[in-house]
């Protein structure tokens, strides 16, 4: 299936986890592909070229604003365009669940930091260059959190609540440019980090097996039906839309 045949896609957080199985999708459907991290991207763009695929690697802190732009510069220099901006760069795994009265101020704005400025950096980046063509995908990653109200992680629901917002606000703004802008809201998925993690965290996955309708444990590969359609021009007349892909936890 060739449905993104040339395209271009940026993928941010790509190197490992869910970003990376999000850029190995993409170009697994015909588009070229960008992969954004602060860590080494080598590992994920090999496995995309060994598929057959189109790939490069670029490394990006999603706080820095020139840094969005450098990034978006490098894709349309290797491939034309920049067709697809999927904003997947966020401080998850790492955090530490507690009480929000022990959260402190930096902490809070560090995750503020990469989870919400990094996203609006990063589209802010991207826009001018799908004004020009008068067409493009923005695909944000929120958290079926933010509608289940998630307990001891307020500054990372706080963070996915204020995606959803701009999604929505951004649809409007870009609209008339031909830009669409929609948003995935995945449930607690077992990417290697959280695997990595699941002992500490056994109360989210026995939290969602409970919660969720299909009695399974959510993988990445769940999330991708719903990237795809987002990134083609299936969905060309859909947005402002968060599409919750969680197994049925969180029904709106």
């Amino acid at each position: 299936m060739t449905v993104l045949s040339g395209k271009t896609a940026i993928v941010t957080g790509a190197a490992q986890g869910i970003g990376a199985v999000y850029a190995r999708a993409l170009a697994a459907v015909g588009a070229k592909v960008c992969l954004s991290d602060i860590l080494d991207t080598a590992e994920a763009v090999q496995a995309i070229k060994d598929d057959g695929g189109e790939a490069i690697g670029m490394s990006t802190d999603v706080t820095d604003i020139a840094a969005c732009e450098a990034m978006v510069a490098k894709a349309v220099s290797a491939f034309g365009a920049a067709d697809i901006m999927v904003t997947n760069a966020a401080l998850f795994a790492a955090l530490e669940r507690r009480s929000f009265l022990e959260i402190g101020g930096d902490e809070w704005d560090k995750v503020m930091a990469i989870n919400t400025r990094g996203v609006f950096n990063c589209i802010k980046a991207a826009a001018p260059e799908m004004k020009k063509r008068g067409y493009g995908k923005i695909i944000n990653i929120s958290s079926s959190t933010i509608y289940s109200g998630v307990p001891l992680m307020l500054h990372y629901v706080a963070s996915k609540g204020a995606v959803d917002a701009m999604t929505k606000a951004l649809a409007r703004e870009l609209g008339g440019d031909g830009i669409t802008v929609n948003t995935i809201a995945p449930g607690f998925t077992m990417s290697d980090q959280i695997e990595a993690q699941r002992e500490k965290l056994e109360f989210y996955v026995n939290l969602s097996l409970t919660g969720r309708s299909i009695k399974r444990e959510q993988a990445p590969d769940d999330l991708l039906g719903a990237l795809v359609y987002l990134a083609s021009p299936a969905s060309d007349f859909v947005t402002g839309q968060a599409i919750v892909v969680d197994g049925g936890m969180v029904m709106h």
